[in-house]
């Protein structure tokens, strides 16, 4: 494994210690919250899918994910798209099943790169095995010329060295602390890229599968594929930037993006328990309003009174207490007036 250099600050013990805290709390919430946690595994498990499948360039959107995960076994599973949807989908749900029987080892991670990419019918040459050819990181730019980001690990003896390395590392590394240690196997595994195709969404499922191992349990209620999704454009600078320097590069960076992105999953899944117990306060036609609003974001209220088929003045009336409870947010104004959830 490469040698990495990292800064041990206050900033950097900060989001530890925040992260941590949290973390003590869970299996109470655990605990209390059951039926709660149930509902948000479900609606984090379609965000997940859809934003890590999206993040390499799918163009399914979360709603559609739903209906095709729905769907799975009467759907012929053609397109490419629905094939990385559902190859992420099986992966991500064997992680959650059997992380703990999971082994950090060559094996396993092959397996589940074989899993993840099961359905291309394109890649079955390679799925499960280390890359045959180079897969250095390029750009396309506007005129169609390309230009390389970030040089791989070659392939052959380099990848299966660098990988055998990793986990060598991270099987007798009993210093770093856990949260840094998940960090940089995902930053090491995604650098070294050794699939042919797949590594930037099995480089998170791996996030995943090590956060769960070392007790972060609550990760599979939010969703950290969104989080990366929703900063996309850092996420890649943040990777390039370190990169770059490789080997012997300074890493603080990326560490500060990863344990910041699971801060602030952190306090969404806080807000969202916070607010499901808010819900069980809630009449039946509010609660179909306020589930509405959540699966069809920018909804307005003639569409939710149609499609709920509760009449118009009892949408409008129902609205501004959803509002002043904080469990919607408004947008717009006049005729242009929709709705989200938080």
């Amino acid at each position: 494994m490469h040698t990495f250099k990292l800064g041990i600050n206050w900033k950097l013990l900060s989001l530890i210690s925040s992260i941590d805290r949290f973390d003590a709390t869970w299996s109470t919430i655990e605990r209390k919250e059951g039926l709660t946690l149930k509902q948000l595994k479900s609606i984090a498990t379609v965000r997940s899918v859809g934003a890590s499948t999206r993040i390499e360039g799918s163009k399914m959107s979360n709603k559609e994910v739903e209906v095709l995960l729905d769907n799975i076994n009467i759907t012929k599973i053609e397109d490419r798209d629905s094939q990385e949807v559902v190859g992420y989908f099986e992966t991500l749900d064997l992680i959650a099943e059997s992380y703990r029987d999971i082994e950090i080892s060559e094996n396993s991670i092959k397996n589940l790169h074989n899993i993840l990419m099961k359905h291309n019918e394109k890649d079955k040459w390679h799925t499960g095995n280390y890359k045959q050819h180079s897969n250095a990181v390029e750009a396309t730019h506007p005129d169609g010329t390309k230009q390389i980001i970030f040089q791989t690990t070659k392939v052959g003896f380099p990848t299966e060295d660098a990988m055998r390395n990793l986990i060598k590392w991270y099987k007798n590394d009993n210093e770093t602390h856990p949260l840094v240690k998940c960090a940089l196997f995902a930053y090491d595994f995604v650098s070294i890229h050794p699939f042919q195709d797949g590594n930037g969404r099995l480089s998170r499922l791996i996030s995943s599968l090590l956060l769960l191992k070392n007790g972060y349990r609550w990760i599979q209620y939010v969703s950290f594929e969104h989080e990366i999704e929703s900063r996309k454009t850092d996420y890649y600078s943040v990777l390039r930037n370190c990169q770059a320097n490789r080997p012997n590069e300074n890493v603080d960076e990326w560490i500060h993006f990863f344990l910041d992105s699971l801060k602030n999953i952190q306090k969404q899944l806080s807000k969202k328990i916070e607010s499901k117990g808010t819900e069980t306060k809630l009449t039946p036609k509010e609660k179909s309003i306020v589930s509405f609003i959540g699966n069809y974001a920018g909804c307005r209220s003639g569409e939710i009174a149609k499609k709920l088929g509760i009449p118009s003045p009892t949408v409008k009336r129902i609205l501004p207490k959803l509002l002043e409870m904080n469990l919607i947010e408004k947008h717009g104004i006049g005729p242009g007036t929709n709705y989200t959830t938080k």
